[in-house]
């Protein structure tokens, strides 16, 4: 049996600060899990024909949530209250892809979450479109969680494709 990839329009955003309504779990987009590893450079002492490329540090692009907007929203008070009044207060969020049952297959811990940039879609009277809320927030990193539940999974189903244990022999932990 063969497992078709997920679809990414079932999932969970939730954020760790204050007791949140129904609507702030909702999104209609998440995007920005991203993250580049930065590559440092050595020349090599005596040897001019190359360098080493080491990696270094890691850089994490902006998170940004969309959704229809509401009048009652503890998200949008966070928001508006750290850029307005410049009260910030960082949280951490997980973001989780969703399977049919409503159970996480993969989630994404998000640490020290501040808000960067808030914004409404535009109005006009001429169109009947939903008001979009967009907010796009900068934080420190973030760790893939139940990684390790996939990982082990998926070399169980090839050792039973090819004819082996349905275990995998080796643990593979991701912290």
């Amino acid at each position: 049996m063969f497992d078709y990839p997920y679809t990414g329009f079932h999932f969970l955003v939730v954020f760790e600060i204050f007791p949140q309504v129904p609507n702030d779990f909702r999104f209609q987009e998440v995007t920005g899990l991203s993250v580049n590893v930065n590559m440092d450079t050595y020349p090599e002492g005596g040897e001019n024909r190359f360098v080493h490329r080491l990696p270094g540090r890691n850089t994490y692009t902006d998170l940004v949530l969309k959704r229809g907007w509401t009048l009652v929203s503890g998200i949008t008070a966070w928001c508006l209250d750290s850029i307005e009044n410049f009260n910030y207060q960082p949280t951490n969020m997980l973001i989780s892809l969703l399977d049919e049952n409503h159970l996480p297959v993969s989630s994404w811990y998000i640490t020290n979450a501040i808000p960067i940039k808030y914004e409404l879609s535009g109005l006009n009277a001429e169109q009947s479109q939903i008001v979009i809320e967009s907010i796009t927030l900068r934080y420190e990193y973030y760790t893939t969680l139940n990684l390790s539940a996939a990982v082990g999974a998926a070399i169980g189903a090839v050792a039973g494709l090819l004819g082996g244990s349905s275990s995998p022999s080796a643990s593979i932990t991701v912290a």
